[in-house]
């Protein structure tokens, strides 16, 4: 018949599907496959009514099916929706009442009575599958009928990477169905910038590099699932897991429903957590959060989640980074209560450090002296050299560790000298880093000096630039009563001695003449 034909065109949204026989088929030879290749579902399916398919696809002699309570479901039923169910005495009359008037039921029809019915099956299903094979549950010997098919309730342990499929009702011959058990996905993202080149940060990534007391940008992505408006209420909650090198700014958090700004439905916590998670972002019910221009989340709509925060002088320094971790959890069975969780997604942050070595002309240790670290910045209004760290004001050091940076322009200047020695001239290098984003590593650590002739010795692991500073002796004169004194003195007897031969010979040059 036309009606019954109907419903086999319909594919109710968020995994509600009404799909008819191809042909009438013999008591337990029926099956129902569901195309999943995940494991760890256990499918139920519960037969709700029972009847004859004729060749003619004709659905007759309608009885309660084995996988229902009838008698609790029709009182359910007129408890409900009395307009509709109110008359209703038999099974041929609930699904006659759900048919309607058009003999084809909505999505919103079909979507209801699943959810009742729910509610008052068996304690028994009527057949069960646990295991794929070939990519599909299948559940067979099966009698022609209207089923219910659906995960069995807690089947997926708490935090799990999947989610419950929503209620299907089948009409029976054997069939195949393709639930839309979506879960939602997550990243993170950070953003990297070279100071000393640019006031513009780089594209979101997975590896930055910064200096010590650096404001970062970090951001969190939730992409909802494709089912996600089959779903009365959704939870949400962004978990982020900073290392100890980091200081989140709560006030920094800006939160967008699809790039629009969200500024109420949320909240953040930072206290009573988990022992690794720093802070969460939580919706207690996605489906109430409206963004500022009226935007509100659908299938597959992205929220985002983006805050700062500080790199701070507990930081690990070279290839150890400080790591940060999110995932979310979320809203996963439609029919009822029950969460899941994403796998963690980690972005890294690298900082760097320049060990001076300072000795004399012996290459031996020497102290008494004073460094100042510059970093080149560029600004709008132009660049300007900013002071890194000044080292060697108390102590005797000889050794110079200027930890915390990022790559850039930096400048070493002698600012106190050893006693003795010549002050040397400022050394101007270019610190340059590389990270690989794919296996989060760094990948390699350059110091090139623009003036003067030192060499920067690196070592990636260590994330250290080395260079050794030499101080050389200013120029001395003789010390008095030492041996420049008897040169003096012997070069002054010559000069006396010649002068002497002088003044004889021009007497006797004088006395010739007179004679």
């Amino acid at each position: 018949m036309k009606s019954i034909k109907q419903l086999a065109t319909i594919t109710l949204s968020l995994l509600m599907t009404l799909l008819l026989a191809a042909s009438a088929l013999a008591a337990g030879e029926c099956s129902i496959s569901i195309i999943n290749n995940k494991p760890g579902h256990t499918y139920e399916a519960y037969q709700i009514f029972s009847g004859d398919l004729s060749n003619d696809n004709v659905l007759s002699n309608i009885e309660w099916g084995t996988g229902v309570k009838g008698t609790d479901l029709l009182a359910a039923l007129q408890l409900a929706d009395a307009s509709k169910y109110g008359s209703c005495t038999t099974a041929a009359d609930v699904a006659k009442a759900l048919s309607g008037e058009s003999g084809s039921p909505t999505a919103a029809d079909i979507k209801a009575f699943a959810k009742i019915a729910a509610e008052h099956l068996k304690e028994t299903a009527t057949g069960t599958a646990n295991e794929p094979s070939e990519g599909k549950y299948t559940i067979s010997g099966l009698d022609t009928g209207y089923y219910l098919v659906k995960d069995k309730d807690n089947s997926l342990p708490e935090g799990s990477k999947d989610s419950y499929t929503r209620y299907i009702i089948q009409v029976l011959g054997n069939v195949e169905i393709d639930p839309k058990s979506d879960v939602p996905s997550s990243e993170k993202k950070v953003k990297d910038i070279n100071d000393s080149l640019t006031v513009t940060y780089g594209a979101w990534a997975d590896t930055a590099d910064h200096d010590i007391g650096d404001r970062i940008p970090f951001q969190l992505k939730a992409i909802l699932p494709e089912n996600y408006t089959d779903y009365e209420t959704y939870t949400l909650t962004f978990h982020d897991i900073q290392s100890a090198g980091l200081t989140f700014d709560k006030d920094s958090v800006k939160v967008y429903i699809n790039s629009k700004q969200v500024n109420t439905g949320y909240e953040v916590v930072t206290e009573g957590l988990s022992e690794d998670v720093t802070f969460e972002i939580r919706f207690a019910d996605l489906k109430t959060v409206t963004a500022a221009d009226g935007t509100k989340a659908t299938n597959e709509s992205v929220i985002t989640v983006e805050y700062e925060s500080t790199l701070n002088d507990t930081a690990k320094i070279g290839a150890v980074g400080n790591p940060n971790d999110m995932y979310i959890t979320f809203s996963n069975n439609p029919n009822g209560i029950g969460t899941g969780s994403t796998p963690r997604d980690t972005v890294i942050v690298f900082t760097y450090k320049v060990d001076v070595d300072k000795v004399n002309n012996k290459q031996e240790p020497l102290s008494g002296a004073e460094f100042t670290l510059e970093k080149k910045i560029t600004g709008e209004a132009g660049d300007r050299w900013e002071i890194v760290d000044v080292m060697g004001t108390e102590g005797n050091l000889t050794e110079f560790g200027f930890t915390g940076l990022d790559d850039g322009v930096y400048r070493l200047t002698e600012t106190k000298t050893p006693t003795g020695y010549n002050t040397i001239d400022p050394i101007e290098f270019t610190v340059t880093a590389t990270h690989d984003d794919a296996t989060l590593e760094l990948t390699g650590l350059t110091g090139q000096v623009a003036t003067g002739d030192l060499q920067f010795t690196p070592d990636v692991q260590n994330g250290s630039l080395s260079v050794t500073v030499v101080n050389n002796q200013g120029s001395t004169l003789p010390e008095t009563g030492g041996i420049g004194t008897t040169i003096f003195f012997v070069l002054g007897g010559a000069l006396m001695v010649g002068a002497g031969v002088l003044l004889v010979v021009r007497i006797r040059m004088r006395a010739g003449n007179k004679e």
